[in-house]
């Protein structure tokens, strides 16, 4: 089982805001509020942090003030362990909302499931035209300019982009894996609305682990949020275990000054 703080450093890596900066043992990220993650302060684990309430409130309010400069609302990525106590105290107090409850799960190489399909899956150094548009069509929110920033965001790290087609060539699921020192993670899985529950998913999870050993891989990582409870299926029957948890915590909309 990979140790928190090796797990926490891969997820940044693997999903690498535009725009970075230390504040602390905090990490403040923005790429023009394209994602939760790469828009969100990471309370990194490489050290203890700001200590005590004072500490924290004065690093929450710095870090409103980086996101008020850049026009997006302050975010934090709160992993469920014990360090995230004197931090959620504060967020409490200042009334940060909690959204995206997301599971962690991990496995190992050994074992590795084998599809039965016999549908052909094609990979990629980078995503085509065709795979972006499978996935902005599950996961996308927004047009052009937010796909253009996501791209950048996928490209930011070495990766294999995974897509099976139907019977008559129409794209039906693709998905990502990260290369990210010796591990891989699985990201942007996605099947297309007309394409569920016909297996395409499990064709694309399976061509992606089998391409890890290609790859001389430790194991691998994934994300599911808690909601998405077919998916959790999915993964542990690919053997994947939960290995942690984190969800995000936003700031409240501030009020316009009234009066005339």
């Amino acid at each position: 089982m990979m140790e928190q703080a090796v797990l926490e450093t891969l997820m940044d890596k693997a999903w690498p805001a535009l725009e970075r900066e230390k504040s602390g043992e905090w990490v403040l990220r923005a790429s023009g509020g394209v994602t939760q993650r790469a828009n969100s302060v990471w309370p990194s684990t490489s050290g203890g942090g700001p200590n005590g309430k004072p500490g924290i409130t004065r690093a929450v309010r710095a870090a409103a003030e980086w996101y008020r400069h850049r026009r997006l609302p302050l975010i934090f990525q709160v992993f469920d362990d014990s360090r995230s106590a004197g931090l959620n105290a504060v967020l409490d107090e200042q009334r940060f909302t909690r959204q995206s409850a997301t599971r962690i799960m991990v496995r190992g190489m050994d074992e590795l499931p084998v599809s039965s399909s016999g549908r052909n899956v094609e990979l990629a150094d980078e995503p085509s035209e065709e795979w972006l548009r499978v996935w902005w069509s599950v996961d996308g929110r927004g047009g052009s300019a937010e796909l253009s920033v996501a791209h950048k965001i996928l490209s930011g790290c070495p990766a294999l982009y995974a897509m099976v087609r139907d019977d008559d060539g129409v794209p039906a699921a693709v998905g990502r894996l990260a290369l990210v020192d010796g591990w891989g993670g699985i990201y942007s899985m996605a099947t297309s609305a007309g394409h569920r529950r016909r297996g395409y998913g499990t064709d694309v999870l399976t061509a992606l682990l089998h391409a890890g050993t290609r790859q001389d891989l430790k194991g691998f990582w994934l994300l599911v949020t808690e909601a998405n409870r077919g998916a959790q299926i999915l993964y542990s029957q690919a053997g994947f275990a939960h290995s942690g948890s984190y969800l995000y915590r936003q700031a409240p909309p501030r009020r316009a000054s009234s009066g005339c």
